[in-house]
């Protein structure tokens, strides 16, 4: 009963929080205010740029990111439980899982908060969209090593 109460929550935690931080983190350069063009240049297409809209997907980065640690901390009670710590791909996803909450603590995080600061260029949009995949990539992997468990001992 206790394991498929910790598998519920690992997976419920898993999609809702980590999948509304990952999906949060693939808008935001969407969304945020870029400077307009100086002498000569065209000003950029707003677009869909919406600093409200924006605003609210740092803020949702940063929540969910934070409720997020439910995931590792259910995975890692869940795997105590079960014996699966030392497992291949019990140890693969937690290094994944720490990469990642890296990633959006140190460099995404950082740059939203940067980016609604000041609006500047595309420039470092980009980057921050490419950071996001980095993140989306490395849940992505995680899921797949959930599912498949190479090295599993069953």
């Amino acid at each position: 009963m206790l394991e498929h109460v910790l598998l519920s929550v690992h997976v419920l935690a898993g999609i809702v929080f980590v999948g509304g931080s990952a999906v949060a983190t693939s808008l935001f350069p969407r969304y945020v205010p870029v400077a307009t063009g100086g002498q000569g240049e065209p000003p950029p297409d707003p677009g869909e740029r919406n600093r409200s809209v924006a605003v609210a997907l740092h803020r949702i980065t940063g929540g969910y990111a934070a409720f997020g640690l439910i995931v590792p901390l259910a995975g890692i009670i869940l795997a105590s439980v079960q014996g699966r710590m030392g497992e291949i791909w019990i140890t693969a996803s937690m290094i994944l899982t720490a990469v990642a909450g890296a990633l959006l603590a140190t460099q995404i995080y950082p740059r939203q908060r940067a980016a609604l600061s000041e609006p500047g260029d595309e420039r470092p949009l980009r980057v921050m969209s490419m950071l996001a995949g980095f993140y989306n990539l490395a849940w992505a992997v995680v899921v797949v090593l959930m599912i498949v468990r190479p090295g599993a001992g069953d």
